[in-house]
């Protein structure tokens, strides 16, 4: 099987333990995540081969970042080393109305110090079937957004399915260029996205008309504007609190709007990485040829299962994800 190629930077994540607040802390965990890498380490132990390309600090954080994700299986030959320092975030956890809060620390990280020579797209993506990114790489700087549409340049012409989750973080963008600029750019090489009403409306100036319900509408401008973009898909989620959501996944593929039931959410154990893990349900359907309904079902109930699990990755087998989407949420004792 040819393998998923994924690209963005991955971070040094350091949480309090459980629900302590930043103020009462005195230690933290170590993890590491981001957005594309979570993709591939929750394809990978889904089975299905995936790659990882980012940039890190030719040090042991570096070293330590990169095992991380090759003890879940992600390939990480195409990693390139050099610059100081990895990017951190800082998780605190909420609780009840208590919301959650992340303090971010990525600036001159080794991944925003890429240089776009640095990737051999047609080696890298020489055995790959699907190329995935965010709208947060191109965000960190001019070098990575190059990277980005080298990839996809490369990508369109090899025949290689392309998705994005366009994920607007309009505080990001400080290089020079705006997100509507370059993701409007990047997204017409696309084949499958994640985009919501605000996304569509801050990046490409779309908003719902008054003829038709607004996922929808907004959707049609979206594949008029982008004729390559063939499915486009989010998930819709409500919070009840920190410690209970719910969530709801649909997809439209161009004719038809699937959605899935609706999963409730509580206690929830952390939401980090819960859209990556909704992304890399979507793609292993659409691999193994699942229908779009029974793609998205896969997706949202692996997303589900994501908020129940600590850390970035979404350590998720098939047949507990097949268990959620069967509509038993029991969490009944394994023996």
């Amino acid at each position: 099987m040819k393998k998923v190629v994924t690209f963005g930077e991955v971070m040094l994540r350091l949480s309090t333990p459980g629900f302590a607040r930043f103020v009462q802390t005195t230690s933290l965990n170590v993890n590491f995540g981001g957005g594309e890498a979570n993709v591939a380490a929750a394809l990978a132990y889904l089975g299905i081969p995936a790659s990882h390309v980012t940039r890190f600090p030719d040090n042991d954080w570096g070293y330590a970042a990169a095992a991380a994700y090759r003890r879940y299986g992600v390939e990480t030959q195409d990693i390139v080393y050099g610059g100081d320092r990895i990017g951190t975030y800082f998780l605190e956890t909420g609780a009840m109305m208590r919301a959650s809060r992340i303090i971010y620390d990525r600036t001159n990280s080794a991944f925003a110090q890429l240089d776009p020579k640095e990737l051999d797209w047609e080696h890298i993506l020489a055995d790959a079937q699907w190329f995935h990114f965010t709208g947060i790489a191109p965000a960190i700087s001019e070098g990575a957004a190059q990277a980005c549409r080298d990839a996809i340049a490369v990508a369109n012409r090899m025949g290689i399915t392309v998705s994005a989750d366009v994920n607007s973080r309009k505080n990001l963008w400080k290089w020079g260029s705006t997100a509507a600029e370059v993701m409007t750019e990047l997204t017409a090489g696309c084949d499958v996205i994640v985009c919501g009403k605000g996304d569509a409306e801050e990046l490409f100036d779309i908003t719902p008309n008054t003829q038709e319900k607004g996922f929808i509408s907004v959707c049609r401008q979206i594949q008029e504007k982008f004729p390559r973009v063939k499915k486009i898909i989010n998930t819709k989620r409500g919070s009840l609190s920190a410690s209970h959501n719910t969530l709801q996944g649909r997809c439209w593929n161009g004719e038809d709007l699937v959605q899935t039931m609706t999963h409730e959410m509580v206690p929830m154990v952390d939401r980090i990485g819960g859209g990556d893990a909704f992304l890399a349900g979507f793609i292993y359907g659409q691999i193994q040829g699942f229908s779009d309904q029974k793609s998205i079902d896969f997706a949202t109930a692996a997303s589900a299962l994501k908020h129940s699990i600590e850390g970035d990755f979404n350590l998720a087998s098939v047949s507990e994800i097949e268990t959620v989407m069967s509509g038993d949420t029991s969490g009944r004792l394994s023996r």
